[in-house]
């Protein structure tokens, strides 16, 4: 059996199809022909950090939830969860991960997102979702992560870091910037903290 390169395959695929190539890869994966690179076999570690001890409440939603593993940890924790992937292969491989799961698994795109979800989640993370996309679509991305925030919710993202004066990244990914970071309090977000943890950003926002 012969196994593609995620990676490349990525770089080719994102060049003409800034977001196909995710269904793609996870259907490649599905058949065995690929392995999902961002796959680490459990929830993120900077979101198991930052979640501590807490428990949850509320409503919340996962951005670009692929594995699922960062939804499921959400969602033991208390929080009646959401988590959405543009990839139907992906959906389909967290439910038959977790079975059993009370995570609403969905999928849907996060550039045109349910008129629903805007300002709907009292907790929303997002990790390294915007960063997958060409920077051309970063503004679109981060705005629409942001509207997804309820009056007094809480926004956490996770996401590799650039400085403000590095070239171009090749991608995927393209790394955000700390400007790139800020944007996302625009529509009425508040910086909470902006965290670089060995090159990579946690950065927390709330809406008041």
């Amino acid at each position: 059996m012969s196994i593609v390169d995620p990676d490349e395959a990525a770089r080719r695929l994102a060049a003409d199809d800034p977001t196909g190539w995710f269904e793609r890869l996870y259907a490649a994966a599905a058949s065995g022909a690929a392995v999902v690179p961002w796959d680490r076999g459990g929830p993120h570690p900077l979101l198991v950090d930052w979640l501590g001890e807490r428990e949850l409440t509320g409503t919340a939603l996962v951005v670009g939830s692929g594995p699922g593993s960062d939804a499921e940890l959400v969602a033991a924790r208390g929080a009646a969860t959401t988590a959405f992937d543009i990839s139907p292969s992906a959906v389909a491989a967290a439910r038959e991960r977790f079975p059993g799961s009370s995570v609403d698994y969905r999928t849907a795109d996060l550039l045109a997102p349910a008129d629903e979800w805007r300002h709907a989640f009292d907790l929303v993370i997002e990790v390294m979702t915007v960063q997958s996309l060409p920077p051309s679509l970063h503004p679109a991305a981060t705005a629409s992560v942001a509207g997804f925030v309820a009056p007094g919710g809480t926004l956490l993202v996770v996401a590799f870091a650039a400085s403000d004066t590095d070239g171009p990244a090749a991608g995927p990914p393209w790394p955000l910037t700390r400007a790139e970071i800020d944007a996302f309090a625009a529509g009425g977000l508040t910086e909470v903290a902006v965290e670089w943890l060995d090159h990579r950003w946690r950065a927390e926002f709330r809406r008041e």
